[in-house]
């Protein structure tokens, strides 16, 4: 038994082209996309990117906070190197022994004791003795009685010259002996209080008759 003809208009509405579909191109309806299949545009759908895992780095190229090591690690601290006073020259700060305290605080101290007892000629004393009796064994009283013995020797022969000009003056100068006299005895007790703190002072107005 055959169908009845269909009046027109009345068939299966999804075999009906669309009007608005070009003349002559074949109508295909559209389908949904799969799941996870690119959406329109060819881009991915959201969160179809795998979130960053710990191995890569931040945004920017750059490793991760704590990649880099603390500055100065590795490096040699300050000091490391043969810096002045550092194994290299003068001896620096401090004493070995009592014993090198001790020599040195004659070397200085003596100084002044020497320019009150001798008449101001005598402050050179100490330190020679000092210098003779331990500067060969000990760099640091080496270091200590050559500084005030140069300046003990110096102002002693100030002195001298202060007293000629006084002779020759008739007394019109007296005061040069006077500060030629003070002078050895305040800077050998500065010497010496810095002595106790370990530092070899440098005297002004020192010529160096021994190195």
């Amino acid at each position: 038994m055959t169908e009845p003809p269909r009046p027109p208009g009345a068939g299966d509405p999804g075999d009906r082209p669309d009007p608005t579909a070009p003349s002559g191109s074949s109508y295909e309806p559209p389908t949904a996309p799969l799941s996870g299949a690119p959406g329109a545009g060819g881009y991915p759908p959201p969160g179809g990117y795998p979130p960053p895992t710990g191995d890569q780095p931040p945004s920017g190229g750059y490793p991760p906070p704590g990649g880099y090591s603390a500055p100065g690690v590795g490096y040699p601290t300050a000091g490391g190197y043969g810096a002045p006073g550092g194994g290299y020259g003068a001896p620096g700060a401090g004493y070995a022994t009592d014993d090198d305290k001790t020599w040195s605080l004659i070397a200085h101290f003596g100084g002044p004791v020497g320019v009150i007892v001798g008449g101001s000629l005598l402050g050179w004393v100490a330190p020679l003795i000092a210098l003779s009796a331990k500067g060969q064994q000990s760099p640091t009283v080496r270091a200590h009685a050559t500084a005030s013995l140069n300046f003990q020797i110096t102002w002693a022969i100030a002195n001298i010259i202060g007293f000629v000009l006084a002779i020759v003056t008739c007394g019109v100068l007296f005061f040069i002996p006077i500060l030629t006299a003070l002078v050895p005895i305040i800077f050998g007790i500065i010497g010496g209080v810095k002595a106790t703190e370990g530092v070899v002072y440098r005297y002004p107005a020192s010529y160096a008759f021994k190195k």
